[in-house]
């Protein structure tokens, strides 16, 4: 399994399901020595398949390979080369005049389906859920917050202090008011950084804080790769997906998995986030582009020209009205007003697994 954290291997593992789904084969997951956990995932979760266990190494082809071969093997997602049209952020075309329908986000509904069924625990991590959720005392409604401090501060992702995380917390709360719903302030705060749940306890007298200091100690990057940690990243990203709200930054890999899985507990929960930072993204996706529904003319150097129908690939947004892309027919880099645009939903041709419905496997 690949070198990095939790949430980065686990998506690693997605994209590799997402490969097999496409390519109709099964996918094996070596992880015997995993970094996290010796013994391998099976010992953890359900295996991925009960019946087809090993590959023929000595029938292995590295990617693309060829059809007929049958053992494929993948590099991380960032390398793949060439692309194909169906890695994320694209949907199955069978599913996506439903899905558009019926859900704010189809990728992340698609994502958390392979998430659904990959982290299907084994008895003794359900046991160590339930205990765990018992033990913490969750309950709803709550809203999950998931702070970083630890190892991508000042790389990947800017410091953000506890109130402006509490200030969409309360924004919540607020709104449940307005509507007439009185209930108790309630959160469930994960972090790499203990110090922080000790904070907003202080600093926040008035809500029920949630959340285990010794799970944030074990996350630390000097602690992360033990049973204990792997324990303690398992309930945090299971809790923050119970969540009725998630605040957090999307540049975590952990936030946007707790999203992810979300989305299999709701009819739609695309909506029930706040990230600080970035928009939702697969790392290592293809383009994400947005269409153009409202012309814009821009009126500075930092602005681009927009007109309806154009294709406009998002690099970010400032949360500030505007967001910052590059128009793909102008080649125009720059920002635009957010409003103008709306997602470009990616569709691509996948099997359809007819013989699965009709019960001949």
């Amino acid at each position: 399994m690949q070198g990095c954290g939790y949430g980065c291997q686990l998506h690693h593992v997605v994209y590799c399901f997402i490969v097999a789904y496409a390519t109709e084969r099964t996918m094996i997951l070596k992880s015997r020595g995993w970094r996290y956990h010796k013994g391998g995932w099976e010992e953890v979760f359900l295996p991925v398949s009960e019946t087809c266990l090993d590959a023929d190494a000595a029938h292995a082809s590295n990617w693309p390979g060829r059809h007929d071969m049958p053992v494929l093997v993948l590099p991380i997602i960032d390398s793949l080369m060439p692309r194909p049209p169906f890695l994320p952020l694209a949907i199955p075309e069978d599913l996506a005049p439903r899905l558009r329908r019926l859900h704010g986000d189809p990728i992340v509904w698609w994502i958390g389906q392979f998430l659904k069924y990959l982290l299907r625990p084994q008895k003794g991590t359900l046991e160590f859920l339930e205990s765990g959720r018992a033990k913490l005392g969750f309950k709803k409604p709550i809203v999950g917050v998931h702070v970083r401090r630890t190892d991508k501060v000042g790389t990947e992702a800017a410091f953000h202090r506890i109130e402006e995380y509490m200030t969409y917390v309360e924004d919540y709360f607020l709104t449940l008011e307005i509507n007439g719903t009185i209930v108790p302030r309630r959160i469930f705060l994960a972090s790499d950084d203990a110090r922080v749940i000790e904070e907003a306890r202080n600093k926040y007298p008035q809500y029920e804080i949630i959340g285990d200091p010794e799970v944030a100690r074990m996350a630390a990057v000097s602690t992360r790769y033990t049973d204990t940690a792997l324990n303690g990243i398992i309930l945090d990203i299971h809790l923050l997906s119970l969540s009725d709200y998630l605040v957090c930054t999307f540049s975590s890999q952990v936030c946007r998995m707790a999203y992810e899985i979300m989305q299999t507990l709701y009819p739609d929960a695309a909506h029930r986030f706040k990230s600080l930072d970035d928009i939702y993204y697969y790392g290592g996706q293809n383009s994400h582009n947005r269409q153009v529904v409202i012309g814009h003319a821009a009126r500075n150097q930092f602005e681009i020209h927009i007109k309806p129908g154009d294709l406009v690939g998002v690099a970010g947004n400032h949360w500030d009205g505007y967001s910052k892309g590059q128009n793909t027919r102008t080649k125009q880099a720059g920002l635009f007003p957010s409003f103008k645009v709306v997602d470009k939903v990616e569709t691509v041709k996948l099997p359809l697994y007819e013989q699965v419905q009709q019960g001949r496997l």
